[in-house]
């Protein structure tokens, strides 16, 4: 259980949520763990096997203080609230926000500037942790990479120039990725970045934790009331969760490229767990997927420390802080998106 941003965040299993008087209190097996003034909060979002009273949900509802419910893989289930919402102001604001040129570039910005940083940070580590091995690519990758965090300095930059940008500097980053491979390169070489369908196993793992993650941050959108379907980096389209991809960006290197190149580099995942079709995708099999799963969860327990909020978290938890802090600005209550940057 931890308090962030006015928000309560149960995650221990079997947890139950009531309220004495104007407070709530957190019993876990009949052994009270926590409690604090409703006044205090803005929401609760509550983690797999977490109940709450029936006069609890009604006196946060009385409150304006909502309540969300996820599944153990971090899923969206439901969102609890009263008569009177902010849902509709703060998603009409999102609404303004992307249709408005200058505001969607200021938003896009941050997290395509957080996503090159976090990517430079990949490589400038390899580089360090390697100092005896050639690192030519890496280098040059660090070099285009910096380049690229100087262009998106420069005033006023329209949302398709931010797009130009976070091309160029994709490019420059998957262009050194093969150097941070280690090990068994004959199965898990990577010459580009290609998807639907991937061509190869890096890039079939690469596309099954990308999947997982986009998952994970729709349903944290959801649960602060945003529209997981309108970005800002991302156009609309028909199907496609447009604010989660803006999201993902700042996450991609940190949490899904980190977590292939260690479960490869550490021979935790074995090519035979990889399928080449007739058609040239490759697919991964069951107990491959279901040990990328586990893996998957387990890294999301980690504690990392938070940038912006100065303290640490449970790695599964980035998703709903950014989240928050996206609907704080597009409230008015901060003067800017503090993106997630990893140091």
């Amino acid at each position: 259980m931890k308090k962030l941003l006015n928000t309560l965040f149960v995650t221990t299993p079997k947890s139950y949520l009531h309220h004495e008087g104007e407070a709530i209190v957190v019993r876990v097996e009949k052994t009270v763990k926590l409690k604090i003034p409703l006044l205090t909060l803005q929401s609760i979002v509550c983690f797999e096997r977490v109940s709450c009273s029936p006069s609890l949900l009604g006196l946060c509802g009385r409150r304006g203080v909502h309540v969300a419910f996820f599944d153990r893989r971090g899923r969206f289930l439901a969102r609890v609230q009263g008569p009177v919402s902010g849902n509709v102001l703060l998603r009409r604001q999102q609404y303004r926000k992307a249709d408005e040129p200058v505001a969607s570039g200021e938003i896009a910005r941050a997290m395509v500037g957080a996503k090159i940083a976090n990517c430079r940070s990949i490589l400038l580590r390899a580089l360090r942790d390697r100092p005896n091995q050639p690192g030519d690519r890496l280098r040059m990758g660090c070099d285009e990479l910096e380049m690229a965090l100087r262009r998106l300095k420069e005033p006023f930059l329209p949302v398709d120039t931010i797009r130009g940008v976070e091309g160029d500097a994709a490019r420059a980053y998957f262009g050194a990725f093969d150097d941070l491979i280690l090990v068994e390169k004959d199965a898990f070489s990577f010459t580009s970045r290609n998807r639907r369908p991937p061509l190869d196993n890096i890039n079939a793992l690469l596309s099954f934790l990308y999947t997982l993650l986009a998952h994970d941050i729709a349903s944290a959108l959801e649960g602060v009331g945003l529209d997981p379907a309108v970005g800002f980096l991302h156009r609309d389209r028909s199907g496609r969760p447009s604010l989660a991809l803006d999201l993902m960006e700042e996450f991609r290197p940190f949490l899904a490229d980190r977590m292939a190149l260690s479960l490869v580099n550490l021979q935790q995942i074995k090519p035979k767990g990889f399928k080449k079709t007739e058609t040239g995708a490759v697919h991964m099999d069951e107990e491959t997927r279901k040990g990328l799963l586990m893996a998957y969860q387990k890294r999301k327990q980690e504690l990392i420390h938070h940038p912006f909020l100065d303290e640490k978290i449970e790695i599964g938890l980035l998703p709903h802080v950014q989240a928050l802090l996206l609907a704080r600005y597009l409230r008015g209550d901060l003067d800017g998106y503090p993106p997630f940057v990893w140091k």
